[in-house]
């Protein structure tokens, strides 16, 4: 049951889970939860569910562009989207091409094939190898690994310590002892800046390895419809087992919401501290003040007559593409971004789903999604100089562009208030927060209140769409509320 208004016995009706935020770990959570025979509404302050990973016409009609996330490597890794056999309900498209970065001069291509990719780097070939190899043979460790509470005795204790190694070299000073040309070092600082902190960075270093290893495992796919597929298919289950949505509906205070055994918060803690006010006690609350909230992204898509016209014509092949030069060219600018400044050369994530995905644009038209990194809360437009960075790899790309739809930081924050500031991460992912998110312990889903938890990207794991921080907050309710210990049977079930 869906409603698109407010449910007309807020804070009368009793249920046994009420949730807040239908992005993806709200719905996670709600799934796993109504999968579990409870009786559960989920609130959205938005007029339709999904969060950062909606899709919509932000440019021109029949252009459908993704609103925040694009590619999405955990589609396939995550153990919660295994548990749901996402890749049985949603058409996923996974290319020989998992992303590329150009250079001035070449290009560098991370091949789903490791030994292909190796190949193309020349003498950085072999020790690219050996650095990715044993990660992208148990890239589904690496996920499991990080897809984990770092606090938690890790599943697979040899893949997590070749990761940690392997994140100590890259992330410090050591970064450049095994490579002497600059595509292969390349490759793994734009993975590496998805994190949107400074380079190298121990945190960075983790999440860019982890990606590469998705790349060179199971690729990175692209949903076919955008991102809005994943959303509609947790959706569709939940409301198939009982679920009530309701849309368009703020929460600003627990009084104003349904009775409950257990309240599931797809927030910040900021917004945890306003919602639960006094209810919180002195010593957690004060404990989420100190959760601090990183830098942020600025976008922009672009409504195209045509493919973006590379100057290597490979690139056409590449779902992902970072930009931004050579990897000391992206850690400047990086650097840049964590003192206030706007990078005249920056950092673009660009996604070209059109090429592959024919639902996303009118025949013979396309559309191209990027972003940049900016400081928190900033109003600059960058659509100039995310135009420039990709003109820099493909001349004449401006002639190509029929509209551009752009969103400055701050726009972001107004829109999701889960991205504080424009920061997508809901809180700064460096490592020690990776340990504290939002606080040191070892369930961090659980408030002090009793049947009241948190289940946003500001919790364990941490940002990505993977909806594991909703599915453990949803599994600790279950657990802790109603004495369900064995995690309910999510998969796809055929008549």
């Amino acid at each position: 049951m869906a409603r698109n208004a407010r449910h007309p016995n807020a804070g009368s009706t009793a249920y046994d889970a009420v949730i807040v935020g239908a992005g993806p770990n709200g719905l996670a959570a709600a799934v796993t939860l109504a999968r579990a025979g409870l009786r559960t509404i989920l609130f959205e302050r938005a007029p339709v569910a999904g969060g950062g990973a909606a899709t919509a016409e932000l440019t021109l009609p029949g252009f459908r562009h993704d609103v925040c996330s694009a590619v999405h490597p955990l589609a396939v890794e995550s153990a919660f989207f295994r548990a749901f056999a996402l890749d049985r309900r949603i058409s996923l498209i996974t290319t020989d091409v998992s992303f590329a970065h150009p250079l001035d001069d070449s290009s560098a291509i991370a091949y789903r094939d490791l030994a292909r990719t190796a190949d193309a780097l020349g003498r950085d070939g072999r020790a690219y190898a050996r650095l990715l190899g044993p990660l992208a043979r148990r890239s589904s460790a690496v996920a499991a690994t990080t897809g984990s509470p770092l606090l938690r005795v890790p599943r697979h204790p040899v893949t997590a310590a070749r990761l940690a190694a392997r994140s100590f070299e890259q992330g410090t000073r050591l970064w450049g002892a095994r490579f002497r040309e600059d595509a292969a070092p390349a490759l793994l600082a734009g993975a590496s800046t998805h994190a949107i902190l400074p380079l190298p960075s121990l945190a960075a270093a983790g999440a860019g390895l982890a990606l590469a290893a998705y790349a060179h495992g199971r690729g990175w796919p692209l949903p076919v419809g955008g991102s809005q597929a994943i959303v509609d298919a947790l959706v569709q289950d939940f409301l198939a087992h009982g679920g009530e949505l309701v849309t368009a509906h703020d929460v600003n205070d627990l009084r104003a919401l349904p009775t409950a055994r257990v309240r599931l918060l797809d927030v910040t803690p900021r917004a945890l501290r306003t919602i639960a006010g006094d209810a919180l006690p002195r010593g957690y609350a004060r404990a989420l003040t100190r959760f601090r909230y990183g830098n942020a992204a600025a976008k922009v898509d672009f409504a195209l007559s045509e493919p973006v016209p590379w100057r290597d014509p490979a690139l056409r092949d590449a779902p992902t593409l970072h930009l931004g030069g050579t990897r000391a060219e992206i850690a400047a600018g990086e650097h840049e971004v964590a003192r206030g400044i706007h990078p005249a050369s920056p950092y673009v994530l660009v996604s070209q789903p059109s090429l592959f995905d024919p639902t996303r644009a009118p025949a013979g038209r396309h559309t191209l999604w990027a972003y940049t990194h900016v400081p928190a809360g900033s109003r600059e437009n960058r659509t100039a100089a995310v135009i420039a960075q990709i003109e820099r790899f493909a001349p004449g790309f401006r002639d190509t562009i029929l509209a551009t739809a752009s969103r400055t930081a701050d726009d972001l924050a107004q829109h999701n208030p889960n991205y504080p500031g424009g920061d997508i991460a809901a809180g700064s992912p460096d490592l020690a927060q990776l340990f504290r998110r939002p606080v040191l312990r070892s369930s961090p889903w659980r408030t002090p209140v009793r049947g009241l938890y948190l289940c946003s990207s500001s919790t364990a794991p941490g940002p990505g769409v993977h909806g594991l921080s909703g599915w453990y907050a949803a599994l600790t309710a279950l657990r802790d509320e109603f004495g369900v210990t064995a995690p309910p049977d999510l998969s796809l079930r055929t008549a």
